[in-house]
This record gives C-alpha cells, structure tokens and sequence, in this order.
C-alpha cells in the first residue's frame, strides 16, 4: 500500500514504488492540490523520467495540465509554483540512494500539503487500489514532450534566490559546493558563482546512480578533506534534491542544522526580521540550541520530525524562520520551502557580513549538548512504538533527569526506528542508546 511519511511518498522503485503507483498518486491527488496546472521536475535518479511520465499521465488524466521542467532541485519547483501560483510535484527520494525514488507534492503556491490535505489524498488512494490499468496507463505520458525551456524556467528560480542578499555579497570568498551528485549539481555553483564567490564545485557529475553515494549533506568527509586542501573559507553540502544544507568551516569541522538555524535566528533578530521573535525547530534539536535562544531572547516551537511541520508551526505563529538539525531550513522571508541553496547563500552572506570566520561564529553561537543518534532497521516499521516499549523508555528518561533528553522515533522515510539520546557527558549518552537499541532489537524483528 502506497503511504505517506513525513514528506511525500518514498521506497524502492520497481517494487515498493512503481510507475503504476505514480499515475494512481496523480489522479487521486489532483483534486487535492487546488490548482489544475502542475509544475514537475525530478531529481537525478535513473528513475526519475519514467515515473515523471507516469505521475504527469495520472495528473492529466485527472484535468491537470503539466509543466515537466526535468531535473531540478526540489525548491526550484516548488519556487516556480509560488511565482505562477500552480501547483507542484517532484520525482525524489531527497537523501536516499539511486535505487529508491518518491513523490513530493506542493499545493497551489508552492506549499507542502496541509495534514488535511494528505489524509485526504491516502484516503483517495486506499479506495483506488492497484491495478493493471494503472501500469498500461502509466507510460501514455512521454516525459520529453512536456519539457519547456529549462533554463528559462530555472532562471527564474536562481534570479529569485539571488534577490535575498546584495549584489556581488560574496565577493572575495571561496566556497567548496559538494552537490551530492543530484539536482543542485549545476544550479549551486551557477548562482552562488553570479553571488560572486569562488566555488570549488566537487561531486557534480550524475550518473543515475552516484546520488547521495559517499557524497553530500549525509556523507561529509570529501567537503571537509576539500575545504582544507583548497584553503576556503567555507563549505556547503546539499542533499540530493536540494532542500537541505550542512556547511563546513575552514578548518573542516561539520557546522549542523541546529547552529546554522541559531546564526540565522540571532541575525534576524538583531537586523529586526525575526518576525514574532520565535523560531521553529523539531524534537531532534540540541538543548544547547535552546539554551541559545533563551539567552538571545528567542520564543522556541517545537513540533515532530519533518519539514511539513515545521511549515504548518511557521504559518500558526506567523514565524519567518525554522528548520531541522539535518539542515532543513525555511527562510519564509524568501521561500515557501526548505532550500539548501537559498540557505547556503544566506549563510555566506552572514559570514562575509561579520567579517569573522565560520567557525568563530558557529562555535561562539551554542555549546551543544553531546548527542548520540542510532537507527536500527526493522523488518515493519512498529505502528506505535510508544505503547510497546514507552515505559521502559520512561525509566531511562527519569535516569537520565532535566540535563538529558532522548528521543526514539519511527522513520516516516524507511523501515527504521531512529533513537537520539543527549546527555551532559558523552560516555552517559552512549550507554544510554546503547541500552535503547538493544531494547529495540529484542522487541521487534530487525534484519
């Protein structure tokens, strides 16, 4: 059965996520996404085309005219929605590998959808079941025959990025760009090269199967071998669909989501465009960040993992900044989405501002907190944890008091059960989620 995680659908393409399943999303989400024209584009998996194809027949089969863009950040799309006021979708499975592929769709104006809005949509797709008409129907789209102007369209995108900092902001800089072999590999060092920085570009040759391989925000040991062996003055990954960013400073050591949110919170706040004062983060941040946003007189939101909650917790409060620690960042005064570029520009822009280093500036803007994060993979993600092992959990929470923190969570991603312990010493922090995951290898079937 076709379902939604924390952002869109995704698994392994030809068997848990096929070419019939996106014409059977298409039609059932079209009604859903309260636009009947839809902007498309994919990432650079091999896959991407044919189910592109496929989710463009099922939309138009339901009274939805396409725009297939071809590959294209994640952001991108969702940009050029908001400009023309469409909707989107696009064919991404974000920091998976090659062989996975998924669905991400955005309603009218290029937002995720709302939790009304997807539960909507899984009931549409509950009643129309899987059949063969779905697979022979699945290919009358030629993905080729909807392509438009590429490069007028994702001028548009970059032209838009480009308004948030000044001309030339980042003249004089050299960044190292890592761009995990996916959709930011031609974009990045395009706009942030017209940004006037030196970029030294690395991992920006796709093949439909080096995405995210060894490369990028999840795997950082190229960018930081880079950063120092080209004497730059920062570093940026992104994922494979763009939406998110981990840097580096100077000397190669990771600055994460949580920092670059807590540089970006106190900046804003101090230039006064820290709309409501408040930012938004989720479960997964670090009690330093928190302890940060107190001292710097910052209201804090917390809401699940996920950057569709971040979103809905942005438009309640009417907050204008908020992301995750793995660098999912909305900047709401320029996007209506996570964008690792637009996050990347803004960042250096910062740097470059202050006339001090990263690694000045992200050491002295949090302490964190030593953090252990563990995934162990199951055999069926468990419907709910809590009421199988909560009070064991309950017990080492109580162990652990106020000075700790743990968090064990189901992937809305993959068959995973993600365990995060903090703890005031890192020692206390290992033990702890070494304990928790053997709790969880006895009491559900792990392969």
């Amino acid at each position: 059965m076709l379902t939604f995680g924390t952002d869109g659908v995704r698994g392994r393409y030809g068997t848990e996520l096929t070419d019939g399943d996106a014409h059977r999303l298409g039609r059932c989400a079209a009604a859903f996404l309260g636009a009947k024209h839809v902007v498309l584009g994919v990432d650079t998996r091999a896959s991407g085309p044919a189910l592109a194809a496929a989710l463009a027949s099922g939309l138009s089969e339901a009274g939805c005219s396409v725009d297939y863009v071809g590959v294209a950040p994640t952001p991108a799309i969702a940009t050029l929605a908001r400009l023309s006021d469409v909707a989107a979708a696009v064919v991404t499975a974000s920091h998976n590998p090659w062989f996975d592929n998924g669905i991400k769709l955005f309603a009218r104006g290029g937002v995720k959808l709302d939790d009304a809005q997807q539960e909507s949509v899984e009931r549409a797709l509950q009643t129309a079941a899987r059949s063969t008409d779905d697979a022979a129907r699945a290919g009358s789209h030629d993905s080729a025959s909807l392509t438009p102007s590429r490069t007028v369209l994702l001028r548009s995108y970059e032209d838009e990025v480009m308004n948030a900092v000044a001309r030339q902001a980042l003249a004089g800089m050299t960044i190292v760009v890592d761009c995990a072999n996916g959709a930011m590999s031609d974009v990045a060092p395009r706009v942030l090269g017209r940004a006037g920085a030196r970029c030294v570009v690395i991992n920006a040759s796709p093949d439909g199967r080096n995405i995210n391989d060894d490369c990028g925000a999840t795997a950082l040991g190229r960018l930081t071998a880079a950063v120092i062996a080209a004497g730059a003055d920062l570093g940026v990954a992104f994922d494979g669909d763009g939406d998110r960013l981990i840097a580096a400073d100077h000397n190669g050591r990771v600055v994460d989501g949580d920092r670059l949110i807590a540089l970006a919170a106190i900046d804003c706040a101090q230039r006064g465009v820290l709309r409501g004062s408040g930012v938004v983060v989720t479960t997964m941040t670090n009690l330093g960040f928190h302890e940060a946003m107190q001292r710097a007189g910052i209201d804090v939101v917390v809401t699940p993992v996920g950057d569709r909650s971040v979103s809905a917790a942005l438009d309640a409060y009417d907050f204008v900044l908020g992301g995750e620690q793995s660098g999912h960042i909305i900047h709401r005064l320029h996007s209506t989405s996570g964008d690792g570029l637009l996050s990347a520009l803004l960042l250096a822009d910062l740097v470059k501002r202050r006339k001090q280093p990263l690694a000045e500036l992200a050491t002295a803007v949090m302490e964190s907190y030593p953090q252990v994060l563990r995934n162990v993979r199951v055999a069926e993600k468990p419907a709910n944890i809590d009421d199988v092992i909560g009070k064991d959990i309950a017990t080492e929470r109580a162990a652990l008091g106020e000075r700790g923190r743990i968090v064990v969570r189901v992937s809305g991603t993959e068959p995973v059960v993600r365990v995060m312990v903090e703890a005031p010493d890192a020692s206390t922090a290992n033990a702890c989620a070494q304990r928790i995951v053997e709790l969880v290898e006895r009491t559900f079937s792990v392969v």
